[in-house]
């Protein structure tokens, strides 16, 4: 692989925890993923990556967490500066990923424990996780006795109990009904703001996107690139009124027009 190919790690105390640059990913046998994405996420800054299906998403949230490999272009994300600070990132799939025979409390202390933190020494923070999403009362409930809502929250109780700088979510509510949805989204930002976090949320809901980020980025069709940046100045936290303001609506009417212009793009560049 050339120098300009290789995924930068090193950063500044001022600069973004999460920037790629002019990334390109083409797979084994030749299908282009991206082409050319530039983007940052700031630290405390929510964005979301909205675009049709099979336009790279997931592949950019892949590269962020050290998963996969860009072909060309360079990558700044704290997975990719040093082994030790994989914990800095966490990554909450559209499954929860619970193991089955595991309670709640050992499904959120699985990554300390990993790191070598027995259960005794992980114990306050793997608590202070699940109480913080509210879980509290079903630390010692298995998966099968969970709602889904409460499956995702005991997966993302999981991502947060490393204190991470970066959370990467790929359509993490997307399997939910829309109330258990709605509620979601208002805790997630709650958890957000609270933790400081840099969060990049896949979704395929204009909705979901406008009413969570501060910046909604719009992806073309394959080869995916950013096609559109579209801004949400409403202050935070947002609240359940937002949903029916004049400004939502004007917010997702943009990010909508946007989308079907990304659909209409063939994908045709190679």
């Amino acid at each position: 692989m050339s120098e300009a190919a290789l995924a930068v790690g090193g950063h500044s105390i001022d600069a973004p925890p999460i920037e790629l640059q002019g990334v390109t990913k083409r797979y084994d046998r030749g299908t282009l993923a991206l082409q050319d994405v530039s983007l940052a996420v700031g630290a405390r800054e929510f964005v979301s990556l909205l675009g049709p299906s099979g336009c790279g998403k997931s592949t950019v949230l892949r590269l962020i967490a050290g998963l996969d490999t860009p072909s060309e272009g360079h990558i700044r994300a704290p997975a990719l500066a040093t082994a030790s600070a994989s914990a800095d990132t966490a990554f909450v799939f559209q499954d929860p990923t619970l193991m089955p025979w595991a309670s709640v409390f050992d499904n959120v202390w699985l990554p300390l424990r990993l790191a070598g933190r027995s259960k005794s020494e992980a114990m306050a923070s793997v608590r202070r996780a699940i109480t913080s999403v509210g879980l509290a009362e079903f630390e010692s409930a298995f998966p099968a006795e969970l709602s889904g809502g409460m499956r995702m929250r005991a997966s993302i109780a999981r991502a947060l109990v490393t204190q991470p700088r970066v959370l990467l979510m790929d359509e993490p509510f997307a399997a939910l009904d829309e109330i258990t949805r709605q509620r979601l989204n208002g805790d997630l930002l709650a958890w957000w703001q609270s933790a400081g976090l840099a969060v990049l949320f896949v979704t395929h809901s204009v909705f979901e996107a406008v009413f969570l980020s501060q910046r909604v980025l719009v992806m073309s069709a394959r080869p995916g690139r950013i096609a559109v940046e579209v801004r949400i100045d409403e202050p935070t936290p947002r609240t359940p009124e937002f949903r029916t303001s004049l400004s939502y609506a004007r917010a997702c009417r943009e990010v909508s027009q946007a989308l079907e212009a990304a659909h209409a793009c063939d994908g045709s560049r190679s």
